[in-house]
């Protein structure tokens, strides 16, 4: 499962590849990242951001100031290795790894946990990184490519987790 859950992922990643990136874009999909949590009720904190800069933030009714901090901490993954903090997650596990020091990303600045998804510019690569955060793991991933395939106009990719 494991295997089946990190090539999904994979697929998430290389579908969820936009045409361009801006203040505006980044604007847009924070607002929509905002609306489809608002819906559900999701205690939410949600961040968009670069290296240099913060494009978007937002928290919702319930969420903390702990789910702002493993959202930057989501957010620095993404950054750093250029993957969704989950699949870091994953990919460590089954390697039978941890974050620190094995991977070199300390607890205080990192975290491997579901809801980091690269924003990735095509023809340039991860330019920024979308952090969500107050959910368990897994919907707090999918809320985020959910949203992207929203606003790419394409079907979002499930992932093969049990119900």
């Amino acid at each position: 499962m494991p295997q089946d859950l990190i090539a999904a992922i994979k697929e998430q990643e290389r579908a969820l590849v936009l045409p361009a990136f801006d203040e505006d874009t980044a604007f847009a999909i924070g607002c929509a990242l905002r609306e489809r949590a608002q819906a559900i009720a999701a205690p939410v904190s949600i961040e968009i951001r670069s290296s240099a800069r913060r494009y978007f933030f937002t928290t919702l009714p319930g969420a903390t100031p702990n789910n702002e901090e493993w959202g930057r901490r989501k957010g620095n993954t993404v950054l750093r290795t250029w993957k969704s903090s989950m699949r870091v997650g994953l990919e460590l596990e089954r390697s039978g790894r941890v974050q620190w020091p094995d991977a070199g990303l300390p607890y205080e600045d990192f975290v491997d946990h579901g809801g980091g998804f690269p924003v990735t510019l095509r023809g340039m690569g991860v330019v920024a990184a979308i952090a969500v955060s107050g959910l368990p793991s897994v919907e707090d991933h999918q809320l985020a490519t959910a949203t992207l395939a929203a606003h790419l106009g394409i079907a979002e990719i499930p992932l093969p987790i049990p119900d």
